[in-house]
């Protein structure tokens, strides 16, 4: 098969998706579109009403979240102001080992469902040291260790400004003690070695996780703005003395979740 035929494909499985998302939800397009990552999850309550929910895995191209703290829907949602918005709730990563296809799946169907704006939230590992558990951070750029891409054949896209400035401007008038970083995505699930993390902070990144930087690179495809922030759940390997785990993830997640989800709310409120 052809690199033509190939992304004919995937935008063909992206208009799918689309179409079942606006028909089952009877809108006509999506204003914006946010993903949420790991502590996040309350903010499709508070950004606005949700008038249309469904499971992931009920829809063309989506399958069920394989991590334990995603919600694994896709709700409508609009806003007091009368924004309709696509609320991805089940992200697939690149460790479940089903393509970067899936991977990036959510945020074409975004695009295809009309999003001009896509937000992605995650929860990460800090490597700034006065980064407490429950800290949120604008992610300013990032660097793709993943050693894979969403784009397919000969499609060159500028990725400066990827995070957009504009909507950080946005974001701080919100919150104006907002910091920032560079984010860097492995691949996982493991998560990073101290070696890897001092790696990363030599090369310029403050936050890691496995997500993100492959969802953005297709959003910016796609013709988007990226607005991307991160929970700090945990500070990475080497930079605290304690072991990692996906529970301590979990709980630095719902610790922070109300506050978190509410300056997210505001945030949107403005975009």
């Amino acid at each position: 098969m052809n690199s033509r035929t190939e992304k004919t494909s995937f935008q063909d499985n992206a208009i799918r998706s689309a179409r079942a998302i606006l028909d089952e939800s009877a809108v006509e397009a999506f204003d914006i579109a946010v993903t949420l990552g790991s502590g996040w999850g309350q903010a499709s309550r508070m950004i606005g009403e949700t008038f249309w929910e469904q499971d992931a895995k009920n829809l063309p191209g989506f399958s069920a979240s394989g991590v334990l703290g995603h919600a694994g829907t896709l709700r409508a949602v609009v806003t007091p102001s009368g924004r309709n918005v696509l609320v991805i709730g089940a992200r697939t990563h690149l460790y479940e080992d089903k393509g970067v296809r899936a991977v990036v799946h959510s945020v074409r169907t975004a695009a295809a469902c009309g999003a001009r704006i896509m937000v992605l939230t995650n929860g990460a590992g800090g490597i700034k040291g006065h980064w407490t558990p429950g800290t949120p951070v604008l992610i300013s750029d990032h660097i793709n260790l993943t050693a894979n891409s969403p784009l397919e054949g000969a499609t060159f896209v500028d990725l400066t400004n990827l995070y957009s400035t504009r909507l950080r401007d946005v974001a701080r008038s919100v919150d104006p003690n907002l910091d920032e970083g560079v984010y860097v995505q492995f691949r996982g699930p493991h998560y990073e070695t101290p070696a890897e993390v001092q790696m990363a902070k030599v090369l310029g990144g403050h936050i890691v996780g496995m997500s993100t930087a492959l969802e953005a690179i297709a959003a910016r495809e796609a013709g988007m703005e990226v607005l991307g922030l991160s929970l700090i759940t945990n500070l990475a390997a080497g930079i605290s003395p304690a072991p990692l785990s996906h529970q301590e993830v979990i709980d630095a997640g719902e610790s922070a979740e109300a506050e978190i989800s509410a300056l997210l709310a505001k945030i949107m409120a403005k975009l």
